[in-house]
């Protein structure tokens, strides 16, 4: 693919770097390390499944404008729900990328971040909600966790929402192909975003722009990094 093919995968305008996987849609290249950890997983007496995989730009938009309108709740770090009506559109940004990426700057555009949970201790009518707490030591998936502690990266994975450092909510449940999504980043910036996000219909679209240097800084790359420096991906 050129260069032009690539910034449109990065940014959920293409889906010709994906293949399908358990009814899925994951980036090629991770497919056999994601089995591998499945296998691993299942090793350890855990069912690890895809809750969610790539999410395109459009679906992106509507989830986006969706909370932007109101017509979603919108949480704080406190799982409490936020007045949207009394914050500008530039705070309303801010309070959306707490736990919604950016149309154009999700990293599930990618294929290369998955958000798993564990099919074993729950029944099949089991609602996943995808909170903290479900991984917390009380939660259902609390054996998931701390397994993905201690193994993930050994599988070419890490989790880059593992610790809030001001951008984005802790996600223990969001995973990331190490090398694939390295790579998948080279593709993105700031002019691709704002090129991007000019010819879309995203709510809020001004405000956007004029807080978009701050928004990429803050919660695109403001994110853990792996932990093991010698990690064998």
């Amino acid at each position: 693919m050129n260069q032009t093919e690539l910034k449109q995968c990065a940014t959920g305008l293409s889906s010709s770097h994906l293949v399908g996987l358990q009814n899925h849609r994951l980036h090629r290249n991770i497919v056999n390390d994601f089995l591998a950890l499945q296998q691993g997983a299942k090793q350890a007496g855990i069912d690890l499944a895809i809750a969610s995989s790539f999410r395109d730009f459009q679906r992106q938009s509507a989830i986006w404008n969706a909370k932007f309108q109101g017509l979603r709740p919108v949480y704080t770090l406190e799982q409490k729900t936020v007045d949207l009506q009394r914050l500008t559109d530039t705070e309303k940004c801010h309070a959306i990328m707490l736990y919604s990426a950016l149309p154009g700057a999700s990293r599930h555009h990618f294929g290369t971040d998955l958000d798993i949970y564990d099919t074993r201790p729950i029944d099949d009518d089991y609602q996943l909600q995808l909170t903290p707490d479900e991984y917390s030591t009380t939660g259902p998936f609390t054996k998931l966790a701390v397994w993905l502690d201690n193994n993930l990266e050994k599988y070419g994975f890490y989790r880059p929402y593992q610790e809030y450092k001001g951008g984005v909510a802790p996600e223990p449940w969001h995973i990331s192909h190490i090398r694939a999504s390295a790579k998948m980043m080279q593709y993105l910036s700031v002019e691709t975003l704002q090129q991007c996000i000019e010819q879309s219909e995203l709510s809020g679209k001004q405000a956007i722009l004029a807080e978009l240097n701050t928004l990429y800084e803050r919660y695109v790359l403001n994110i853990n990094g792996p932990k093991s420096k010698d990690c064998a991906f």
